[in-house]
Parts: C-alpha cells; sequence; structure tokens
C-alpha cells in the first residue's frame, strides 16, 4: 500500500532536518560574519584653529555636524546692579556681587567690568536651557566706547572674555592664568576650553542707555540632547 505524501518516511525526515539545522547554521555564520562596524561618533561641533597656538583666543570657524541642535541667543547687556551709581550710566551695570560698592580693582575698567556681568549673563541664559558656556560655538559682540574715550576698548574685553572662554592649554591641558585688570594673572572666573568663533565691532550706541557691551552667541546642544 502506497505511502500517504504527508508522511514520508523516517529517513526522508531525518534528511529533510539536517538540511534545516545546516541552513539555520550557515544563515546564523553569514550573519556574524557580515556585521556592520559601529559607526564613528557623529560630529557636534569642531573648532578650526591655527595650526601651532597652544591658546588661541578664537576658532577661525566652527565646523557644525549633520542634525545638530542649534541654541541662538537674543543680544545681552550686563544687568543693572550697582544702586549707588546713578540709574542708566555706566557704572550702574558694575557686578556688585563681584566688585563691592561698585569700587572697580587697579586696571579694570568700565568695559572689562560690563563684560564679565554679560557673560554672567548669557552662562545663566545657556544654563536654563541645560547647555554651558563650553557649548557655545559663535560669538558677536557689540562694544560702545567708554564716555570720555574715542574708541572701544577692546582690550578690556578681551580680559573679560578669557576670563570665562579660552582660558585652557590645547596641549597640556592646564589651566592658563589671566589678568584682571592691571593685576597679576590668576586662576579664570570659570575654567573653559571652548574658543569660538567671533567677532567684535565698534558700534554707536546700544539699546539700553549705559551698556557698553552687548553680546549674542550661537549653542550646539550635545550628542544625543536638544531643546527642552
Amino acid at each position: 500500500m502506497p505511502t500517504p505524501p504527508h508522511q514520508g518516511t523516517p529517513h526522508r525526515r531525518a534528511l529533510a532536518t539536517g538540511a534545516a539545522v545546516l541552513a539555520l547554521a550557515a544563515a546564523g555564520c553569514s550573519t556574524g560574519t557580515s556585521a556592520a562596524a559601529p559607526a564613528p561618533p557623529a560630529v557636534v561641533s569642531q573648532a578650526v584653529l591655527e595650526p601651532g597656538q597652544d591658546n588661541p583666543m578664537i576658532a577661525q570657524g566652527v565646523a557644525l555636524g549633520a542634525g545638530a541642535a542649534l541654541y541662538k541667543t537674543s543680544g545681552l547687556g550686563p544687568k543693572q546692579m550697582n544702586a549707588a551709581a546713578a540709574e542708566g550710566t555706566p557704572e550702574s551695570f558694575i557686578d556688585t556681587d563681584q566688585f563691592a560698592g561698585g569700587v572697580l580693582p587697579t586696571g579694570v575698567t568700565i568695559t572689562e567690568a560690563q563684560g564679565m556681568n554679560v557673560l554672567r549673563n548669557i552662562r545663566e541664559n545657556l544654563e536654563a536651557q541645560g547647555l554651558t558656556l563650553e557649548n557655545v560655538t559663535t560669538m558677536r559682540v557689540f562694544l560702545d566706547n567708554a564716555p570720555g574715550s574715542d574708541r572701544a576698548d577692546y582690550a578690556g574685553w578681551n580680559r573679560a572674555y578669557r576670563q570665562f572662554f579660552a582660558n585652557t592649554n590645547l596641549s597640556s591641558g592646564d589651566t592658563e592664568l589671566v589678568p584682571l585688570g592691571s593685576a597679576a594673572p590668576a586662576a579664570p572666573l570659570v575654567r573653559n576650553q571652548a574658543r569660538p568663533s567671533r567677532f567684535a565691532l565698534e558700534v554707536q550706541s546700544l539699546p539700553v542707555a549705559g551698556w557698553l557691551v552687548e553680546v549674542e552667541v550661537d549653542a550646539v546642544f550635545p550628542a544625543g540632547s536638544g531643546p527642552r
């Protein structure tokens, strides 16, 4: 009597089972050997620096990775904190938490003092978005000349800037000492290796009476994070 077609002989069933096992094993080996290598980490931002400099002030440019999440502040100025000075004067924007009574140490200029006030304001703005000063990639700076002067105080602004940015030796990783006014160089207020691209220019006036410094920045969220 013929064997029903759906049963087959034990010998044929064994061959079929062995072939299936071999096919699965071959598929497993093929999958294991052809697994793709892990992708390299995505570039979020990369400062372009002039070769041979251990402590450049700014970057020549900043390259941003595809899909980088950006944050751009508005133009921010110093906070009016010095009640001892007349409202709307440059001196009224001295940070009295740093300079008691609004009295500036020897060599510290009003632009320098306002610059540090502005950069603290920038830091607070960034921190509210989960960012830090290290995430800053681009900075735009507008300076008005102080009363009695005929030119913006770029040197004072640069001293204020170094208190918050570009104060780490890129070769050794050591903190660079920076001056406050004419005092001997000392540890900066904020240790930060970031070198953003930057411009600074003199303007005829700023929107708030007494402001000598206004700054806006762009920052990039770290990989895996974004706006809150």
